[in-house]
Parts: C-alpha cells; sequence; structure tokens
C-alpha cells in the first residue's frame, strides 16, 4: 500500500475518469435517502451520505437473479452463462468493505459460488471515511477501519484527500485520471487526527469480548423469548443486512411448459416457513427461537469458523426493524439479563 494526496477540485476529475472506462456505482440520494445507483455525472454523487437502505451486498449477491435457463423436452441447460461487466463501486465505507470480505468467506473459498465471484473479481472498490451515527457501532466489532480489500481508500481531510492505494490498479487508475502529490508529515499528522476524532465520535463502545462466552451460558434464557415476542418475522433485518446470504432456488416454468428459468432470490431466517420441512415439521417454529438462532448464527457460528463476528455494525437492521431489535441492545442483553 502506498499513499498520496488528492485535491478536493479534483473529484470530479477522478469520477468522470473512471466513469469513462467502467460503469460507476456509487451512493445518490433518492427520496430523501440513500441508494447505490449507477452515478450518470459527478454532482449525483453522496459522499457525505449517513448510510443506504441497501448494502452492496445486492451489487454482488442481487435480491433476485437468473441462473440458467432449460429446454424441459430435450433435459438441457441452454443460457448458463456467468458474465459481469467491469465496474467501479464507489464511496464504500469501511463497514461494507469489511462486510463485503465477510461474504467472500461464504461465496468464495469452501463452496465458490462462480455468479458472485464473477462480479467480485470485475469490480474495484473505492472506499471513503465517514462519521458515526446514532445506529452504527461498527467500533464494537473493529469495523470502523480497513486495512485491505479495496483498491483506493479516500479519508476526508476538508480541503483535500488522504489517499490510501492498495491495487496496482487502482494506482494505476489514480495516476490516469487525477493529479496527485506526496504525503507530507503535515498529511500525516492530519489524517492521525481525523481517524483518531473519528473513533472518539462514537457515543459508546460495547465490550464484546466475553460474547462467546455470553452465548454459550445464555442458550436457554428467557431473554429470547421476550424478543421473540417482539418479533414480527417480517425479515426485515435480514433483507438490509450486508452479511445476512440465505437464499431460495426456484424453477420456473414457462406457461406452454417448454422451457423454464432457475432463479436465486434472498431468504431470511426470520421466515416462519424457514425451517420447515417434510410432515408439516419446522425446527424453527417459534419466533423465539428464530430470532435466537440469528444472533448465534452470527455472533458464534461464523466466529467459530473464521474468527470473525458475521456483523459489521452498520446499524442498518435497527433502523428497519419495526420492533426496535438491534445487536447492539441484544449484546448488553446478554450481560445484563434482560432487554430493555
Amino acid at each position: 500500500m502506498f499513499f498520496r494526496i488528492m485535491d478536493r477540485s479534483r473529484m470530479p476529475d477522478l469520477v468522470r475518469g473512471l466513469a469513462a472506462e467502467y460503469e460507476v456505482i456509487g451512493p445518490i440520494a433518492k427520496d430523501g435517502k440513500f441508494v447505490f445507483g449507477k452515478v450518470e455525472d459527478p454532482s449525483d454523487l453522496r459522499l457525505d451520505y449517513d448510510t443506504t437502505l441497501l448494502p452492496p451486498k445486492k451489487l454482488f449477491f442481487p435480491p433476485e437473479e437468473q441462473m440458467m435457463r432449460f429446454r424441459v423436452a430435450d433435459n438441457e441447460v441452454v443460457d448458463d452463462e456467468v458474465y459481469a461487466a467491469p465496474r467501479v463501486v464507489f464511496g464504500l465505507h469501511s463497514c461494507d468493505i469489511n462486510g463485503l470480505l465477510l461474504m467472500d468467506n461464504v461465496f468464495m473459498r469452501d463452496y465458490e459460488d462462480p455468479y458472485y465471484r464473477a462480479r467480485r473479481e470485475s469490480t474495484l472498490l473505492v472506499g471513503v471515511s465517514c462519521t458515526s451515527s446514532e445506529t452504527c457501532f461498527c467500533n464494537a466489532w473493529g469495523t470502523d477501519e480497513v486495512h485491505w480489500g479495496f483498491d483506493i481508500f479516500l479519508t476526508d481531510l476538508g480541503d483535500r484527500y488522504f489517499v490510501s492505494v492498495q491495487s496496482v490498479k487502482g494506482a494505476e487508475l489514480l495516476d490516469r485520471h487525477v493529479e496527485s502529490r506526496e504525503i507530507t508529515s503535515e498529511d500525516t499528522e492530519e489524517f492521525q487526527s481525523v481517524t483518531a476524532a473519528f473513533k472518539d465520535s462514537f457515543s459508546e463502545t460495547l465490550d464484546t469480548s466475553q460474547l462467546p462466552l455470553l452465548l454459550d451460558a445464555k442458550f436457554n434464557s428467557p431473554m429470547w423469548d421476550e424478543l421473540g415476542d417482539r418479533c414480527l418475522s417480517c425479515g426485515a433485518c435480514s433483507m438490509v443486512c450486508p452479511t445476512c446470504y440465505c437464499f431460495d432456488v426456484v424453477d420456473r416454468l414457462a406457461p406452454d411448459q417448454k422451457s423454464g428459468a432457475r432463479e436465486r432470490r434472498w431468504d431470511s431466517c426470520q421466515f416462519g416457513e424457514f425451517a420447515a420441512v417434510a410432515h408439516g415439521q419446522n425446527f424453527r417454529e417459534s419466533r423465539a427461537s428464530r430470532v435466537k438462532y440469528r444472533y448465534y448464527h452470527k455472533q458464534w457460528g461464523y466466529l467459530s469458523k473464521f474468527e470473525r463476528v458475521l456483523c459489521v455494525g452498520c446499524g442498518r437492521c435497527q433502523r428497519a426493524c419495526l420492533a426496535g431489535i438491534s445487536p447492539r441492545e441484544v449484546v448488553k442483553a446478554l450481560e445484563t439479563g434482560g432487554v430493555q
């Protein structure tokens, strides 16, 4: 990794240069909120956003996608090409870059997903620094900063950006599309000051060091029933989560019954039918069990395999949950023995 300084006034030049070679996707305003969408003009890019409604997961693992087409009579697959156009996702926060790294463990390690891999390998990532909000708690998991997994990362120093360049491709694009200069000791000091101020801006810090032990001890705690009574099983938490990856696969036949398509779509462990099997059995029939196992998967099961929790503290689930349940609340409840 190496570092450069880019004047703030050069940002439009960088975006235009990238757009000349790639499709550029970034945070844009929509109906008073922010979403990741195609950037038609540098002025559309909103790097001052707090968070997006849906995470960048949707760009690599779409809510719905066609996996193949087939002909019934011939029992033949006719279209299963895996292709992803080159693009740049611009303006990712540290938590969302960390979220993609967690998703990589799922889709690109033991069981490789060709659709996800194709999109990841054809996409360049440009990160930007952010500010804390009332609902984010990325500092609890160490995802308030990121040291790898991106091509370029921009830290806002006011009139200029401290540019961290990690990949050869990122360095080439920066040199080709924008003027930059070497960093000075003053730049480094200000970068360190801005980073320290960001870390100090969080309203609270959760102690998650004992979380695995607490989960082991509180498996049968009545707090799960309390949370289950509140949960509406709507699945909103899973839909907005940057690291939930469950999906369903459906074969859809055309009206003539001669051809069809295999599709997959996001699923949620909070849906009542998620763990339903034959003969009317359901391994997680109660809402309490579904809420509980979602947290055990994210904070214990994934941790036991990859040594990271499957949460980045973005706060989207808390914003989306109609019952007001959040991981932060659950961690506190595990420590105190009850929910508020």
